[in-house]
């Protein structure tokens, strides 16, 4: 189930995002022992263990020590705290990337680190794309995109199509990854013995399948190379990479460069 992100007070939120004044409110007397910043790292790690539906205020309060009461002091509430959450694990991305071997390269890299985060963070992907929370981090990513994608000198109207494409691929392909480490730990079935005892049912239950569905069949069929079959999560990313690289093919046709001429993948 997606959380639609920004349903907060958006003048505290906003303002606990850009650091501005008034952002973050200090009690008189002695400088406080909590800051926003420890609040919300306390709450991404809460989230890297158990999800957002672990996530409370009473849950990070009792990994720092203190009552839930004393967070409403730094943030207003759940929903402020996962915009933070959100923006605070962009932080992790480069904020741009060297074009010194072509835009192609940088744009492959680009999309590694960012599948890479939703991988530490699955819980980004709980997270609805839908609204953005308008932070500098989230915002970050997506001008460090822009500054690769301009190098191809296409209009602002094509990149906009190859951004949002670009994160729908990432953003589904680190999804479907980090379900599978999901089904196996809370099965405690692994992949392969999963797929060899369902595909040993079918086989007796559906000794036509292939017959019924020959273009399914030859969809799946064994990379011709040979070899050992790869695991699960090889094919994946190999299947990540594959789609990557047709995007990217298709960008640079649209650039009018030959598919795969202008840097290596």
């Amino acid at each position: 189930m997606s959380i639609i992100a920004g349903q907060g007070d958006a003048a505290r939120s906003l303002k606990l995002l850009w650091g501005a004044a008034g952002g973050e409110r200090r009690s008189p007397g002695p400088k406080p022992a909590l800051t926003v910043e420890a609040v919300v790292a306390a709450a991404v790690e809460v989230a890297d263990e158990g999800g957002l539906a672990a996530l409370s205020m009473r849950a990070v309060a009792e990994r720092l020590g203190r009552s839930s009461m004393a967070l409403y002091t730094y943030v207003p509430g759940k929903a402020e705290l996962v915009d933070l959450m959100h923006d605070r694990a962009h932080a992790e991305l480069p904020g741009s990337y060297p074009l010194d071997e072509g835009w192609r390269a940088a744009a492959t890299a680009w999309a590694a680190d960012l599948r890479a985060l939703y991988l530490r963070h699955p819980w980004l992907l709980q997270v609805s794309y839908a609204r953005p929370v308008l932070g500098p981090c989230e915002q970050g990513v997506l001008e460090a995109l822009a500054g690769i994608l301009f190098a191809t000198g296409l209009p602002a109207d094509t990149l906009r199509a190859a951004a949002s494409s670009l994160f729908d691929l990432v953003r589904g392909a680190a999804r479907t990854r980090a379900e599978a480490r999901l089904a196996t730990a809370t099965t405690g079935v692994a992949d392969a013995e999963w797929w060899a005892e369902r595909s040993a049912r079918l086989g007796e239950v559906a000794p036509d399948f292939a017959a019924r569905f020959p273009l399914s069949v030859r969809l799946s069929a064994e990379d011709a190379g040979g070899g050992a079959p790869a695991s699960w999560e090889e094919r994946m990313d190999a299947t990540h990479a594959a789609g990557l690289a047709l995007l990217l093919d298709g960008v640079e046709a649209a650039a009018g460069a030959p598919p795969g001429g202008v840097s290596p993948r």
